[in-house]
């Protein structure tokens, strides 16, 4: 047990002289009161009525939302309000997180339209008066579409999507649009006209992509529900990155119409979600056959999926899951134990999960990339189809300069293709196919019902450096379903994802399965550094007091904690005579962490210093430390302390835990 800490929080005296004081409290921390209205000679003193407590939306599902919306215990109006001071506190303040490229003006008037629906005896189903987020390359009638260029900074579409048009119609509420990697052709998620994205897990990293924006304000709990785009990985590498679940379909089943293409030949919309119910529910709400995308006609005349009615816990059992090799070589170690593990859990719910490899892979899916062969002619014909675009091609936002500068060398590339129909366009088509029909039948061999993955193989990189280990390629090239699912965290504290990968048309299956998985221990958590609003506002750094060891030979610290950053300041000071020409008392001040994990021989837990926060011969010193993963972690649960050591052997004078008041 380490000694209780001094500390002092930093709440005014008065307010903590006021505590039992329903009047006096409300002017402290700004809660609802109901105290009774004061008397006077003349009468009533006429206050302002109180405001009415946000309700609190942080990590709140679909489900959770409709039910409250149901019971009346908070109106779709009051949502957008909660989701909307969220965004003002973390998305360009706080963390910062540039998640959003704009928020919609009419959101609250849509929000009270929705309400009298409602209140007038009509709900249109699960998502009626549910505020979502849309990647900004879905158009929107109302709202400007830039798909993260700067060329299309006035672009206003007159018309909505086809998913857009699903999603209204279903009485969902468009909160925003979030930012994206630039015109979808990248996974970090940075763009001309929006910037770089940040990671909520871990504000120096990148968010994932290029539904970036998408996966990261859904974690962040700016909307309980979003929408992005599958090209490549751009909607499984994103939820990998947030801790999320996300589905690339079966291409066909939902429609493309009205979405800035990056390659029509492998885009496909979907959602984003925290929970596979809600993954189902927008699912459910935005498939179906669209004469604007002939690739839709697949599901013309067909029963479409009903993903709500799959979800079931005993849904794995007797399935067999074949863990594939091929991909897991050259992963992060960290991330290949824990996404193992994660689907050996599948074994507890009635899986077979087997190691599975393909020695002729590398050869398989060698040049089935389609993208640059596609872009620059599927941007001009989306061009096309709007009459006022402000540009008219690739080439023209290359010539004048219109992206972000780590777009040029693949936009370039782009440019540089001459035909839309050439041999190579026809052979890369070509391989899908045979990719496909390869991987069905290797399924069929070993009696698969779904190949599982790493997402992706590496950690979310520090922004500004290129992602790599990205397993996207299979599911997107072969036109196969997969779809990712929290697997856990790593050391420190980033998320990993475990992919399946089924059959065409499996998605229903692949759902199911990861409902099963889901109910069997949740392995999201919500990022630290979006936290629950305090009466509408972000939470304030927190200050306080730690002193450790005798008034000679101890050490005073003043320690500020910003959970929205995760750093910790602190300005540290000996106790006593200190010097270069005395005996120095104290040689060292250091923060330490107890290490659960390695135990000493006599069973004790071992700490491990994080921090040199003094040295010999020094009497003061002040730094920031940015607490991660593990640090964090040890932070929050009060295995963090203050060591102080000094000339009376190995061991410290005194040692205090570090942790702020509550």
């Amino acid at each position: 047990m380490l000694p209780a800490m001094t500390n002092t929080p930093s709440v005014p005296q008065f307010c903590r002289r006021a505590l039992a004081t329903a009047t006096l409290l409300s002017i402290c921390f700004a809660t609802v009161g109901t105290a009774q209205t004061p008397q006077t000679a003349t009468g009533t003193i006429k206050r302002a009525a109180p405001v009415p407590r946000p309700y609190e939306v942080t990590e709140a599902s679909v489900t959770d939302l409709q039910q409250a919306l149901t019971a009346g215990r908070v109106t779709s109006v009051q949502l957008v309000n909660s989701y909307l001071a969220r965004i003002a506190a973390y998305d360009q303040a706080g963390p910062s997180l540039n998640a959003m490229l704009r928020t919609n003006p009419r959101a609250r008037a849509e929000a009270a339209a929705l309400d009298a629906e409602r209140k007038a005896g009509t709900v249109r189903g699960p998502m009626h008066g549910i505020p979502i987020v849309l990647k900004d390359n879905y158009d929107t009638k109302d709202l400007i579409t830039t798909a993260g260029s700067l060329a299309l900074a006035s672009h206003q579409p007159k018309t909505d999507a086809f998913v857009v048009a699903k999603l209204r119609a279903a009485g969902a509420i468009i909160l925003g649009k979030t930012n994206l990697h630039e015109l979808a052709s990248g996974i970090t998620s940075i763009s001309s006209i929006g910037g770089q994205t940040l990671n909520p897990y871990d504000i120096t990293r990148c968010p994932g992509g290029s539904s970036g924006g998408t996966g990261a304000a859904v974690a962040a709990s700016f909307a309980p529900i979003g929408w992005g785009t599958d090209t490549c990985g751009s909607i499984r590498i994103p939820a990998a990155f947030a801790s999320l679940f996300g589905l690339r379909p079966t291409q066909g089943l939902y429609s493309r119409d009205g979405i800035v293409p990056l390659s029509f030949t492998q885009d496909t919309p979907g959602p984003l979600a925290r929970t596979v119910t809600d993954l189902a529910i927008g699912l459910d709400v935005t498939a179906g056959g669209d004469p604007n995308d002939p690739q839709t006609l697949v599901v013309s005349g067909k029963t479409l999926p009903k993903f709500s009615d799959s979800l079931r816990t005993g849904a794995l059992r007797g399935a067999r899951i074949g863990l594939f090799r091929p991909y897991f070589r050259g992963v992060d170690g960290d991330i290949a134990d824990t996404v193992r593990a994660a689907a050996q859990s599948m074994r507890a719910l009635g899986a077979e999960v087997v190691e599975v490899n393909m020695t002729d892979f590398d050869d398989l899916i060698a040049d089935t990339r389609a993208i640059t062969m596609d872009m620059r002619f599927d941007f001009i014909d989306y061009l096309k189809r709007t009459n006022d675009a402000p540009v008219r091609s690739l080439s023209e936002i290359i010539a004048k300069g219109l992206f972000d500068k780590q777009l040029e060398a693949r936009h370039k590339s782009a440019d540089t293709v001459q035909s839309r129909d050439s041999e190579g366009h026809k052979r890369v088509v070509a391989r899908q196919a045979n990719l496909r029909a390869r991987m069905i039948a290797f399924m069929d061999s070993a009696k698969l019902d779904a190949i599982a993955y790493p997402s992706i193989g590496q950690r979310p990189v520090l922004v500004g450096q290129v992602q790599s280990a990205s397993n996207c390629a299979l599911s997107a090239q072969s036109g196969l379903p997969s779809i990712s699912m929290p697997a856990g965290f790593t050391s420190d504290g980033l998320p990993t994802a475990l992919e399946l990968m089924g059959r065409p048309f499996s998605d229903v299956r692949l759902v199911s399965f990861a409902f099963a998985y889901e109910q069997n221990g949740r392995r999201r958590r919500a990022p630290v550094s979006t936290p629950p609003l305090v009466n509408g506002k972000a939470p304030a750094p927190v200050t306080f007091m730690v002193r450790a060891g005798p008034a000679t030979g101890g050490a005073t610290s003043q320690f500020t904690f910003n959970a929205l950053t995760s750093e910790l300041r602190y300005t540290v000071r000996v106790t006593g005579t200190q010097g270069a020409t005395t005996q120095s008392v104290v040689q060292a001040v250091v923060l330490r962490r107890v290490d659960e994990a390695a135990v000493s021989t006599s069973g004790v837990a071992q700490r491990r210093v994080i921090n040199r926060m003094l040295g010999p011969q020094m009497t003061a010193s002040s730094g920031t430390l940015r607490l991660v993963g593990t640090e964090l972690a040890a932070y929050h649960a009060g295995l963090l302390s203050m060591a102080v050591f000094g000339n009376a052997g190995a061991d410290p004078v005194a040692e205090v835990s570090i942790r702020a008041p509550k």
